[in-house]
């Protein structure tokens, strides 16, 4: 019998969370002040993709189903976010492969 599981409530609720304040325009105000308007990343499906890509691959869960660091991961992406309206803007650290991988 194949056992099923399922995605914890934390991670749910951070997942919920993160799709909101992307979704509001207030993802990360450091990052993405209100004076940047990232509204051409929901256009371009790609984009958006990358951008929850790159959140899956940095939130880490404990053992307990817990999210460890969703404050990191929605920076991650804000920072890709960034990138893709501002073309001077410099993603430091440099994204890593492992970030930026779209699983299948």
């Amino acid at each position: 019998m194949a056992i099923s599981l399922k995605i914890s409530e934390p991670v749910r609720a951070e997942l919920r969370l993160f799709a909101f304040f992307l979704a509001n325009r207030s993802l990360d105000a450091e990052c993405l002040p209100a004076s940047i308007d990232y509204s051409d990343i929901f256009s371009e499906a790609s984009s958006l993709e990358q951008v929850f890509a790159i959140w899956a691959n940095v939130i880490e869960i404990n053992e307990d189903g817990e999210v460890r660091n969703a404050r990191d991961a929605s920076r991650r992406a804000a920072q890709y976010i960034r990138s893709f309206v501002d073309s001077s803007f410099v993603v430091e650290p440099p994204f890593m492969d492992w970030e930026l991988t779209l699983h299948v």
